[in-house]
């Protein structure tokens, strides 16, 4: 358990300022994307309007891509870092469909 709490404090000194500012940023961008998924998903809950069925599913969109951010540096341990960068990247993708969901949302009658 020791050799676990100090490799995962050592990991996280061993970060770059612009790394630390990343993984703070994706955290911030899964929070709030959570919470307004959530917000969003009771409110189509209570009106039953498809609209807000898809900004929730665009908001969470926006969650899971912070989350797959914010883990890019625990994952390079157990994973290849051309597998993470893969991962990473790819992941810009669900910020695409979070506004392609956005802009289906603002255009339905």
């Amino acid at each position: 358990m020791a050799g676990l709490i100090s490799g995962f404090v050592t990991m996280f000194v061993a970060l770059t300022l612009a790394q630390q500012l990343e993984q703070t940023i994706s955290f911030g961008i899964f929070v709030l994307g959570a919470a307004l998924a959530l917000l969003s998903a009771l409110a189509w809950r209570r009106e039953r309007d498809r609209r807000m069925a898809v900004v929730a599913v665009g908001y969470l969109m926006f969650a899971v891509y912070g989350f797959v951010v914010f883990l890019e540096y625990y994952l390079l341990p157990y994973f290849s870092v051309r597998t993470v960068e893969l991962l990473e990247h790819g992941s810009a993708g669900l910020i695409l469909i979070g506004l392609l969901a956005f802009f289906v949302a603002l255009s339905w009658d």
